[in-house]
């Protein structure tokens, strides 16, 4: 079955354009409550969501689908992504639901699923909940009346127990007294919970990001613009800065410096600190395809090992669970330490690189030398249709003479965004500009030939 709702990351698009409707929520909200209704007790299933203006009008959609098939619905109100994993299988529901586009601009929005376990479901699931979408009549058998319809019920004290869950993941021997910490929580989920975790653990906070009114959610700040904290950094001499996406699940952090540190050189630290200790099983690092080729070199010489999985943290996920490997990530800042979360989780990574920095007492910029990254870069194209690179004889052409050109000493990487209209095109080698200027010959290549109706665009 071809997906025509599902990504890399749940549903996601326009909020109030097809697929993120009231109707498709609605939809969803019943296909899930059908698919993990247990049939000899009352199910539940957990909702939460960020702070987008949209998400009141896809969260009461989604608790009607709920409750129409005679599930409850358990209300949590702006939370990270992470935290709703952890409820999810804290509180022994059945399922967990969340309203977020992440990183996305606030006129977007999208909704992805864990099981009971706090796991993101496996592909042939959500292949299953699509299909009852759109086949909504394989399910209408089912629509309990009188008793049997659910009921919604709020969790007033969410945000209380993940604060504590998050706290447990910090070394009970250390604390945080005597760090100043810039921290962005891009006016997201994670603006009560972030500042208040690092707060009770001793630090001194200079909180940005945290006044949401709906659409201001990554507007100019969050993990996507470093800059905001590298700059208050620097203005405040604070030890580090951490920023946050819209749903919390990754983090970016810049050093007292203000120098960005992105998510290879923190699997670094942390893998190579890990490793150190004795505490990475099998010596292994999870990362995806676009990890730059310093973080295998840094973990080498440490005595370890990296393997590449497809782009997406669900991809990381599933290669950890498959061998039993504790830590993953991806270079925009997701990051997976399964000792603590089953998901990535923007706090729980800050507080492990905070533990790594007092249980070493160097500054992140110390810490950060144990990877030197080669020259990468990243160019977006946006295009009309998803067509495959290898199909458009130009672009294969294009492609054969760059990657001949690099030879041993480069790659490129080329895939379409599993969440916007994009082609991504990325190279790494040894020279900045020589890269740079070969990835805009690529990028213009497909322009011509896929580029969107409005003359694609690539930054």
């Amino acid at each position: 079955m071809t997906r025509k709702l599902f990504g890399t990351d749940g549903v996601r698009g326009v909020a109030n354009i097809h697929p993120m409707t009231a109707e498709t929520a609605l939809q969803l909200g019943r296909a899930a409550a059908y698919l993990f209704k247990h049939r000899d007790r009352r199910s539940r299933i957990v909702i939460g969501k960020d702070t987008r203006l949209s998400g009141y009008m896809l969260e009461s959609a989604l608790v009607a689908g709920i409750c129409s098939m005679g599930v409850d619905a358990l209300l949590v109100g702006p939370l990270p992504t992470p935290g709703i994993a952890f409820l999810t299988a804290s509180m022994r529901a059945d399922a967990g639901v969340v309203i977020s586009a992440s990183h996305n601009p606030y006129q977007d929005n999208g909704i992805k699923f864990f099981a009971r376990d706090g796991f993101k479901l496996p592909d042939e699931v959500e292949a299953r909940l699509e299909e009852m979408v759109f086949t909504p009549a394989s399910i209408d058998a089912l629509r309990p009346t009188a008793g049997e319809v659910g009921k919604a019920f709020r969790i007033d004290d969410a945000v209380g127990r993940y604060v504590v869950f998050l706290k447990s993941s910090f070394p009970k021997e250390f604390d945080l007294v005597g760090l100043k910490i810039v921290l962005d929580c891009a006016h997201g989920a994670a603006y009560k919970v972030a500042p208040e975790v690092f707060t009770e653990l001793g630090a001194e906070v200079i909180p940005f990001g945290v006044k949401p009114n709906g659409i201001n959610i990554n507007a100019g700040c969050g993990s996507m613009h470093p800059e905001v904290i590298a700059n208050a950094v620097r203005e405040h001499g604070a030890h580090l800065g951490i920023a946050l996406d819209g749903d919390a699940d990754r983090c970016i952090f810049v050093d007292e410096h203000g120098a960005e540190v992105d998510g290879d050189h923190i699997l670094a630290i942390c893998g190579t600190h890990m490793l150190a200790q004795g505490r990475l099983p099998q010596r292994t690092v999870v990362a995806t395809v676009m990890s730059n080729l310093g973080l295998d070199i840094a973990i080498r010489a440490a005595g370890g090992q990296v393997v590449k999985t497809a782009v997406g943290d669900r991809y990381v996920v599933e290669e950890m669970r498959r061998h039993d490997y504790r830590l993953g990530g991806e270079q925009s800042g997701h990051m997976i330490f399964l000792d603590h979360n089953t998901t990535g989780d923007g706090v729980i990574t800050a507080l492990q690189v905070l533990a790594i920095m007092q249980q070493t007492g160097k500054p992140l910029s110390e810490l950060a030398r144990c990877m030197t990254a080669l020259p990468q870069v990243l160019v977006n194209v946006r295009v009309r249709k998803r067509q495959p690179v290898e199909q458009v004889p130009e672009i294969a052409r294009k492609l054969k003479a760059v990657n001949e050109h690099l030879g041993t000493g480069g790659r490129v990487l080329i895939r379409y965004s599993g969440t916007e209209p994009l082609l991504r095109i990325m190279l790494e080698g040894q020279d900045q500009q020589e890269i740079t200027t070969l990835a805009n010959e690529i990028a213009e290549t497909v322009e011509s030939h896929l580029g969107a109706a409005t003359g694609g665009s690539h930054a």
